[in-house]
C-alpha cells in the first residue's frame, strides 16, 4: 500500500466512524501569539477545546501539516541522523468533541491497525498514564481496562508524567493519554529481548506511531487542574512512521513518501544511496528539508530574518550545508528537487503543485546568497585557525561566526577537526544562552488566568452593520509585558473588528455610568475577540456602551477595499498569475505583497491606477455574501489563498468584477475611497513583489505635496515658461560641472599618488603605504587605492581622511599577499575601525570603513601597520 491509498484508508474508516474528514490547516499560524508553525494536529482545534468557538462536528479526522523545529518540540537534530525524525510530518488524527471517549478511541485504534492494516497484535504495545502524587492524579484505570480488553495485559505499560500526561502549555486544556507502539524488529531480535524493554528508548524498530489523549482537566496559571465539562479525545498518529510500518521498511526514509526525492538527490549529486554514512544523512536532511520549506512557502511564508520566515531560512541554509559539505554541491541544486516533491504529493496537497513556480525561484534565490555566505565564513576560518597559537579556538570568536555571518556552528566544528582543532564549546553556549536570554526577555509576556463574569460560549460580531452597541464584559485577564501592564477584554457581543486577514483591529471606548475606557486595539487570539485597555472598568459587571473609533475606521475600509480593486487590476495587467502573499491595511496606507516574477513597469503601473481609479468612479455597490460554502463561493469567482485557513461556511466580498473571500471592513460603494495612488512598487523576496499605496485624504495629501514641490520650484525659477525644458538644462549644466570637478579631483588624486610613491616602506617582505591624507571625498579613496595596487607590487596600504568631519579608512592587500601571508582586509578593517568609532567591511582584498571621530585615524594607522608586522 502506497502512502497516497493508506492516507485514503485511514479517511474511508473514520468516516465509516461518522468522522467529519476536513483538509489540513496551513503550516504557518495566524492569529494565535503562541505559535509560529502547526506542531501538532490539534493546533486548528484550540479554539474548540477553549470553548471559544461552537462545535459544528463532534467527530472530525483529518491529516495536519507539521513542523517542529523549535520550542519543546524541536527535532531539528535527530532529523536524518536517526530513521524516523523529521521537521514537517504528516499527524493523522481523529478527535471527538464532548461526543465519545476513551472506550471509542481504543476500540477503533486497534481496529484499524489490527483488522484494516493487519498489523499483527503480537507486535502492539500500549502505555496508560501510571498517575502522579504531587497533582492527586490517580492511574488511568479506565484506559487499562479497555486495552485489556482488545490487548494481552503484559502489552499493557504504564507511563510517567512526561510521556503520558499530555499538556498543550504551561495552561490550558491537558489530561492522560495513550500511546501505541509497534515492535518492528525481527523474530530472532524479539525472541532476545522483549519490546516491552523498549518502549520509550529511542529504539529505531521499536517506535511510538499513535497517541490518544484524552482531555478531561484545565491546567491554571498557578498550576491546579480542574475537571472540564466536557471531555474531548485528541489522537495524533505519525504519518511517516505508519507508512514505515505498514511498507514493512526499517526507516521512515525508505518508503515512497522520500525514496523518489532521495533517488533524485543521488542522481545530482553522483552519490549512491546506501554507500555511506555522512552522504546518507545528507541525503536524507535534504528531503526532509526540502518538504519543510516547500510546504512553508506554499502557506505563504517565505525565508527571511525575522521570526517564521528566520526558522524557514535557517531550515533551508542547513539542507544547502549538508549538501556543500557532505554531497559536494557548491551549485544551487535545491530547487530542482521541487518538482519530484509536487509530483510526489501534489495530489494530497495541491498547492505544491500550484505554487511549484514561486517555490523553486525562492528556494534558487535564498541557495545563491547562502552559498555566498559559506565561501565568506570558509575564509574568515582559515584565518582564524591560521592565527590561533592553540588547538581550542574561542567560543566567542565561532559564536561571531555564526551570528554575524550566519556559519553553522557543526560546519565550523567539522572544519576545525579536520585541522586538530576544536571550538571552546563551554564558550559558544553561554553566548548563545546570553543571546537567548536577551530575546526571551524582550518578548516575555505574564498572562494571568480568565475572571469569568458571565458564561457566555459564543462571542458575536455586530461590526458589518453597527459601530457601536449596549454590551456586557464575561471575560477579562491582566497581562504583563515588558514592564507594562494591560488588561485583555471579552465582550459578549462586540463591534469591534480584530486584527486578521491584514486588517489592523479596532479602536474606540466603552463607557458606564461616566467612566470611559479606551480601547488601544482589537485582536483575535483562537476565535476570541480580544479587547485591549490599559485601565479595567471600576465596575466590571456594569452594562457598557461600546463604540468604535468610526472615522479611523471608514479610514482602513477604504484602504481595505482598494486592496481588492489592486489585486484585480494587478491580475488584469499582469496575468491570472498574480496571487496575494500578505497584505497591512492601515488608516494611512494599504502594503500588498503578490506574485509575479519582474519589476512592474512604469506604463503598467499606470494602467493599474488607472482600472482602479476607474472602478473607485463607478461607485461600484458592495454586495457580501455570508454563510455561504467555499465551493459556492469559489463558484462565484472568488480565489482562496494557499496558506489561509477556511472555515465551513465562508463570507465574500464583490465590487463589480472583483469578487474575494475577507471577513474584513468594507466601504458601502467604492466612490467613498475617492482617489487610489501606488507610491512604492519593488521586491521583497524573489518572485514577491510590493505595492504600497494610498486612498482617500492621505492620497490628495500626498498628491498636493507634489503639487507644491512642482511650485516651489517654480518659483525658484523665474522667467522660465518650459519648467520641465530648464530641469533638462539644468541637469546638463550640472553634469559638465561634475565632470569638470571630477577632472581636477582626479588630477588631485594623481598628486598624492606621486607623494605616496615616495612613501613605501618595505615590512616583512611588504612595501607598506600607511598615511592620512587629504582627499575630497570617499569615492576618491577608492581610487587611489586601486590605482596604487596597479604600481606597487606586494602592496599592503592603509590610508585614513577625513572627509565631511567624518573618519575615512580603506585597506588595499595585493592578491598574492591575501594567499600567501592570508591577509583579510576584512578582519583587519573590522579591528582597526574600532579607533575611529565605526565600522566597515569590503573584500579579503580591500575593505573599507567609516568612523565618527577623525581624531582616531592616525591610531588606526599604526595598528594596522603593528598588525601586517606581524604577519
Amino acid at each position: 500500500m502506497d502512502s497516497n491509498q493508506l492516507r485514503e484508508v485511514f479517511f474511508k474508516f473514520f468516516k465509516s466512524k461518522q468522522h467529519y474528514i476536513v483538509p489540513s490547516a496551513p503550516m504557518v499560524v495566524k492569529n494565535d501569539p503562541t505559535l509560529m508553525f502547526t506542531n501538532a494536529g490539534m493546533n486548528q482545534f484550540k479554539d474548540l477545546f477553549l470553548g471559544n468557538s461552537p462545535v459544528k462536528h463532534p467527530r472530525i479526522a483529518n491529516t495536519q501539516k507539521c513542523l517542529r523545529v523549535s520550542g519543546k518540540h524541536n527535532d531539528l537534530e535527530e532529523v536524518g541522523h536517526d530513521t524516523y525524525h523529521h521537521t514537517m510530518f504528516e499527524m493523522l488524527g481523529n478527535w471527538s468533541f464532548g461526543d465519545y471517549f476513551k472506550k471509542e478511541a481504543i476500540y477503533w485504534g486497534i481496529e484499524f491497525l489490527v483488522e484494516i492494516l493487519n498489523i499483527p497484535k503480537d507486535r502492539i504495545y500500549a502505555t496508560i498514564f501510571e498517575g502522579n502524587s504531587d497533582e492527586n492524579l490517580e492511574r488511568d484505570e479506565e484506559a487499562y481496562t479497555y486495552w485489556s480488553e482488545v490487548l494481552d495485559k503484559k502489552r499493557i505499560l504504564t507511563g510517567s508524567k512526561k510521556d503520558n500526561f499530555w499538556e498543550m502549555g504551561d495552561t490550558g486544556p491537558c489530561g492522560p493519554c495513550s500511546e501505541i507502539h509497534v515492535d518492528l524488529r525481527d523474530d530472532s531480535e524479539r525472541k532476545k529481548l522483549d519490546g516491552s524493554e523498549l518502549i520509550n528508548k529511542n529504539h529505531p524498530l521499536v517506535i511510538e506511531i499513535w497517541n490518544l489523549v484524552f482531555i478531561q482537566y484545565n491546567r491554571k496559571s498557578d498550576g491546579k487542574l480542574e475537571s472540564l465539562p466536557n471531555k474531548h479525545v485528541d489522537t495524533g498518529m505519525g504519518f511517516e512512521r505508519l507508512c514505515m510500518v505498514v511498507q514493512n521498511k526499517q526507516s521512515n526514509y525508505d518508503t515512497d513518501i522520500f525514496q523518489p526525492l532521495i533517488k533524485q538527490i543521488s542522481q545530482i549529486a553522483g552519490i549512491q544511496y546506501g554507500k555511506d554514512e555522512s552522504s546518507d544523512i545528507a541525503m536524507r536532511v535534504v528531503a526532509d528539508h526540502l518538504r519543510a520549506i516547500s510546504f512553508s512557502i506554499a502557506d505563504g511564508q517565505i525565508p527571511s530574518n525575522i521570526k517564521a520566515g528566520y526558522v524557514i531560512r535557517r531550515i533551508l541554509r542547513r539542507a544547502v550545508r549538508y549538501g556543500y559539505t557532505f554531497l559536494s554541491q557548491s551549485e544551487p541544486f535545491l530547487h530542482n528537487l521541487v518538482e519530484v516533491l509536487a509530483k510526489n504529493m501534489g495530489g494530497a496537497f495541491p498547492e505544491l503543485k500550484e505554487q511549484q513556480e514561486l517555490i523553486e525561484k525562492v528556494i534558487y534565490e535564498e541557495e545563491i546568497g547562502f552559498l555566498k555566505t559559506l565561501d565568506t565564513g570558509m575564509h574568515l576560518l582559515d584565518q582564524i585557525m591560521t592565527k590561533s597559537q592553540s588547538e581550542i579556538i574561542d567560543g566567542k570568536v565561532a559564536f561571531e561566526l555564526y551570528d554575524t555571518y550566519g556559519f553553522p556552528l557543526d560546519l565550523t566544528e567539522l572544519i576545525l577537526k579536520e585541522n586538530n582543532q576544536v571550538v571552546n564549546r563551554e564558550e559558544f553556549e553561554q553566548e548563545m544562552k546570553n543571546q537567548k536570554e536577551r530575546s526571551r526577555n524582550a518578548a516575555v509576556v505574564e498572562t494571568e488566568d480568565w475572571i469569568i463574569l458571565k458564561e457566555d460560549n459564543v462571542e458575536e460580531y455586530i461590526g458589518y452593520q453597527r459601530a457601536e452597541s449596549d454590551i456586557f464584559i464575561t471575560r477579562y485577564r491582566k497581562v504583563k509585558s515588558k514592564g507594562k501592564e494591560y488588561y485583555q477584554l471579552v465582550f459578549n457581543i462586540t463591534p469591534f473588528y480584530a486584527e486578521s486577514g491584514g486588517q489592523i483591529g479596532d479602536t474606540g471606548y466603552i463607557e458606564a455610568d461616566g467612566e470611559r475606557i479606551s480601547i488601544h486595539d482589537t485582536i483575535k487570539e483562537n476565535e476570541l475577540t480580544i479587547h485591549i485597555t490599559s485601565d479595567l472598568p471600576q465596575k466590571t459587571t456594569e452594562k457598557f456602551h461600546a463604540v468604535v473609533n468610526l472615522d479611523r475606521r471608514n479610514l482602513i475600509s477604504n484602504n481595505h477595499t482598494a486592496t481588492h480593486l489592486l489585486h484585480h487590476a494587478l491580475r488584469e495587467v499582469l496575468g491570472s498569475h498574480v496571487e496575494q502573499k500578505g497584505s497591512l491595511v492601515t488608516p494611512d496606507h494599504l502594503r500588498f505583497d503578490f506574485s509575479h516574477f519582474q519589476k512592474i513597469t512604469d506604463e503598467e503601473i499606470i494602467k493599474i491606477e488607472t482600472i482602479v481609479n476607474k472602478l473607485i468612479r463607478a461607485n461600484l455597490q458592495q454586495e457580501a455574501r455570508t454563510n455561504i460554502t467555499l465551493e459556492e463561493a469559489q463558484e462565484s469567482g472568488a480565489i482562496a489563498l494557499f496558506g489561509e485557513k477556511y472555515g465551513d461556511l465562508v463570507r465574500t466580498i464583490k465590487f463589480g468584477s472583483s469578487v474575494e473571500l475577507c471577513g474584513g471592513i468594507h466601504v458601502k460603494a467604492t466612490g467613498q475611497i475617492g482617489f487610489f495612488k501606488i507610491i512604492t512598487e519593488g521586491a521583497i523576496a524573489s518572485g514577491i513583489r510590493r505595492i504600497e499605496a494610498m486612498t482617500a485624504r492621505k492620497a490628495e495629501q500626498y498628491i498636493q505635496e507634489q503639487i507644491n514641490l512642482v511650485k516651489e520650484i517654480t518659483s525658484q525659477i523665474k522667467g522660465s515658461k518650459d519648467l520641465l525644458q530648464y530641469i533638462r538644462n539644468l541637469v546638463k549644466k550640472n553634469t559638465r560641472l561634475n565632470k569638470r570637478l571630477e577632472a581636477f579631483e582626479r588630477d588631485g588624486v594623481k598628486l598624492v599618488m606621486k607623494n605616496l610613491l615616495t612613501k613605501v616602506n618595505r615590512i616583512n617582505d611588504m612595501n607598506v603605504i600607511a598615511e592620512e591624507i587629504r582627499i575630497p571625498s570617499a569615492e576618491r579613496i577608492k581610487d587611489l587605492a586601486f590605482q596604487l595596487k596597479k604600481e606597487v607590487k606586494d602592496l599592503f596600504l592603509i590610508l585614513g581622511a577625513e572627509v565631511d568631519g567624518k573618519a575615512n579608512l580603506a585597506i588595499m592587500i595585493s592578491d598574492n599577499l591575501v594567499k600567501g601571508k592570508e591577509l583579510d582586509a576584512r578582519i583587519i578593517i573590522k579591528e582597526v575601525a574600532k579607533e575611529i568609532k565605526g565600522g566597515g567591511g569590503g573584500q579579503p582584498f580591500f575593505a573599507t570603513a567609516g568612523g565618527q571621530d577623525p581624531s582616531g585615524i592616525k591610531s588606526a594607522i599604526l595598528q594596522a601597520k603593528e598588525i601586517v608586522s606581524k604577519a
